[in-house]
């Protein structure tokens, strides 16, 4: 029997309508548009104070177990790596602003993971789905494909701060026609059908990039102002030996103070509803339903998830989540765990290779991102816009979330307003037991933000 043969009967890939050519290519699309985590989470964390080398080597650790568990047990296209959002919470609300250490920072990190585990064992997430409204799920999909297009926009510079305007487009550089050639060469590929195509938009933008410092402009805006330099494709070399000095550096005990239990709570319901939201996304972006209509496997995906969370803090990061960049996999036709599997091998070797990921630059990757969010929008027909009180809650919900850069506080304005407008009109009845918990937790969190 084939490798191929075996694959195909392992992850029921003709049953699902898939190929193993396509769920590799959608693996490594996937890859493409989310390795920068591996440079950019030890970057926050370093903030912090943890060793830049030793969080490197744990979101890469993480990112390949969490990754892997998700297409071999769940059985899910979807990628686990440490959350962007969450790590930044760590490294400056409660490390630099809460006066904590970082280890008791990754003690919160690890009671969190607990707690998370046992609301997925015990099945929580049933009642969540089954409080959430269609119309809010269907507005919290689009949302999150807008924010993916914001994240694109932004790591391209072509939408940056103002203080007057607070953004703006930036001035036309030969970067930025770089990305802009590549935006338009994927978005043709795409229109086109062509299988790949964000993976050839890739490759070809990073072509087009190398230029940047050599032959024209300049790329120091793309970097942090202390490693800034005017080329974008830089070969740093080749291999890096691994740091396991954050191994076990949790403290457990120094973390179960009275004064960290919102911490651990804030945690806890940002990686929760992460992970909810980012799976009802890609479900409504991919078709992967069952036959209730709810995420496939999702209760062994939470399960994963939980998992991945637990073990991030021993490991030395902040909490692992499913990420939203896996519907660029997704939507380049990845259906099964066969992607997962894919994404995770290709982390694997940044163990040794880190300073590969240089030659990528985040304009190579934008373009991929921005079209991402065009898949995702899909259903925002579903919406019952003439029906407002259904529609101003998803409303809400959709834009708030790439505009607090955070798919949780999205989340809870549209919980919020949910409930509020449904009150306000005499339809309470439609308020379901569990909306009303979510509806507490809601104002709790948005009261501690």
């Amino acid at each position: 029997m084939g490798v191929i043969t075996l694959l195909e009967r392992c992850f029921s890939l003709r049953t699902e309508g898939t190929t193993t050519r396509t769920e590799v290519l959608a693996g490594i699309a996937t890859f493409l548009a989310s390795m920068y985590i591996i440079v950019v989470n030890p970057g926050i964390l370093s903030a912090a104070g943890v060793p830049f080398s030793a969080a490197l080597t744990a979101t890469v650790l993480v990112s390949f177990f969490g990754s892997l568990m998700m297409g071999l047990y769940a059985r899910n296209p979807i990628l686990v790596a440490p959350g962007m959002g969450i790590n930044a919470l760590f490294a400056y609300t409660m490390v630099l602003g809460g006066g904590m250490s970082w280890q008791v920072a990754l003690g919160c990190v690890f009671w969190a993971g607990v707690i998370f585990a046992v609301l997925a064992m015990f099945n929580v997430r049933r009642l969540v789905i089954d409080a959430i409204p269609a119309q809010l799920r269907y507005a919290i999909a689009c949302g999150i494909g807008l924010f993916i297009t914001v994240i694109g926009l932004v790591n391209a510079k072509l939408i940056v701060s103002n203080p007057v305007t607070v953004v703006s487009v930036a001035p036309m550089t030969p970067a930025l026609v770089i990305f802009m050639l590549g935006l338009a060469l994927t978005a043709i590929l795409v229109a086109r059908r062509v299988h790949g195509a964000l993976i050839i938009g890739i490759i070809v933008t990073t072509l087009m990039a190398s230029t940047i410092g050599r032959l024209w402009g300049d790329g120091t805006v793309y970097f942090p102002p202390e490693i800034a330099q005017p080329t974008l494709v830089n070969f740093t070399g080749i291999f890096a030996a691994p740091d396991f000095s954050g191994l076990l550096a949790l403290d457990l005990m120094g973390s179960l103070k009275i004064a960290y239990v919102p911490f651990i709570f804030v945690i806890l319901f940002t990686v929760f509803f992460d992970a909810l939201s980012t799976f009802m996304a890609v479900a409504e972006a991919g078709n992967l339903k069952d036959e209730k209509g709810d995420p496939r496997n999702i209760r062994r995906s939470m399960m994963v998830d939980a998992f991945s969370a637990l073990v991030s803090a021993p490991l030395g990061t902040s909490p692992a989540n499913a990420y939203i960049e896996s519907a660029a996999g997704i939507s380049q036709g990845g259906r099964t765990g066969l992607v997962a599997v894919v994404v995770a091998l290709c982390f694997l070797p940044f163990l040794f290779l880190a300073p590969l990921l240089s030659l990528v630059p985040a304009i190579a990757t934008a373009p991929a991102l921005i079209l991402v969010g065009v898949f995702m929008m899909e259903p925002i027909r579903k919406i019952h816009w003439h029906q407002f009180d259904d529609a101003i809650p998803a409303f809400i919900a959709m834009v708030m979330i790439p505009l607090t850069y955070s798919i949780t506080h999205g989340i809870v304005f549209g919980f919020l307003s949910f409930v509020v407008i449904k009150l306000g009109i005499g339809k309470a009845r439609e308020i379901r037991p569990t909306m009303w918990v979510l509806f507490a937790l809601s104002l709790l969190l948005l009261l501690e933000g």
